[in-house]
């Protein structure tokens, strides 16, 4: 069966008890309006009220339906990793279960992905949260993303499709389902976005504040760290490890200079010291340098990364003998 499914729907669930009856109707009429076939993965995520009761019976009656549960709350990106994983589908929907993201909506993402992208992400119009707390920080962190990497999506958002290959080799830490548009462009694969509403949650309570907009801004930080100087660490820290260097030697041998010929102190002279501290910072650098490439290198090859998604592949065929 797990060969035939065309859509997953890949949901977090936590404490969302007032949402989660309403969501699962809507996405089944969405789904059904495909004429495709589907599953549901509803991930609970450690919630404290009775929405994994909820999602058990919902299971009981579809077998359309998964439930994950996770023995305690993770997070939201560890959510969507583990029902990635759990998932089947040719094409995965990622979306939240508070409804801001609309059920409705759905087969414009899939429309959109069955054109031949990896990854198709939601831009939301007229969002309704925040200006202040929401909107305005969304709008720098999609700048800087931009920026940085290059990926053309405008709003890197959370409502999204993917082709389920891909996503299912994806190891997704805390905090990256964010980056997920980026990831998969810095991977090489083709990206696009659909237009899509951005309504007030259906009930409940938000999960976000302010506190989110600075753990994104560490992401940022750390997705361009791993995109600089084409993902190899040595030549980042190796650029500024000689940027310091020829600064150092500058000093050193102008001190020396003036030592040689006016015969002026150097041992005690601020730019002598300077020297000497910008030498060892230079060595310090180049040695980050070395042992973070060296760490890469063993991540790389313990997860079996790939900097790359292959798009064709295309090769003579061999003529077949005549008897």
């Amino acid at each position: 069966m797990s060969k035939n499914i065309e859509v997953s729907i890949v949901t977090p669930m936590h404490n969302e008890k007032e949402c989660i009856n309403e969501f699962y109707n809507r996405v089944t009429k969405a789904l059904k309006f495909l004429k495709t076939t589907y599953e549901i993965v509803l991930v609970n995520d450690g919630s404290t009220d009775n929405t994994g009761d909820i999602i058990r019976s919902i299971c009981s009656k579809d077998e359309n339906v998964i439930g994950v549960f996770l023995s305690r709350n993770r997070g939201q990106c560890t959510a969507i990793y583990a029902g990635i994983q759990h998932s089947h589908g040719k094409y995965i929907v990622i979306m939240d279960g508070d409804l801001q993201h609309l059920p409705e909506e759905i087969p414009d993402l899939i429309y959109e992905i069955r054109k031949g992208y990896d990854f198709v992400s939601g831009s939301r119009r007229k969002r309704s949260e925040s200006l202040l707390l929401r909107r305005i920080p969304s709008k720098i962190a999609n700048f800087i993303l931009r920026s940085i990497t290059k990926c053309p999506v405008r709003d890197m958002g959370g409502f999204s499709c993917m082709k389920g290959e891909i996503a299912r080799k994806l190891t997704l830490r805390a905090g990256q389902h964010r980056l997920l548009p980026a990831l998969i462009f810095m991977m090489g694969g083709s990206v696009s976005e659909v237009p899509v509403s951005a309504p007030k949650r259906f009930a409940g309570k938000s999960h976000y504040g302010i506190a989110r907009s600075v753990d994104v801004l560490f992401d940022i930080i750390m997705l361009w760290f791993q995109n600089s100087f084409k993902q190899r660490p040595l030549y980042l820290f190796g650029r500024i490890s000689l940027f310091f260097f020829l600064i150092s030697m500058g000093l050193l041998i102008w001190v020396f200079i003036e030592k040689v010929f006016f015969k002026i102190s150097m041992g005690t002279r601020p730019p002598f010291l300077i020297g000497i501290f910008l030498m060892l910072f230079s060595f310090g650098f180049i040695a980050i340098g070395f042992i973070l490439e060296i760490l890469v290198n063993i991540l790389d090859s313990v997860n079996d990364t790939k900097p790359y998604v292959v798009k064709e592949i295309t090769k003579k065929q061999a003529k077949s003998k005549k008897k």
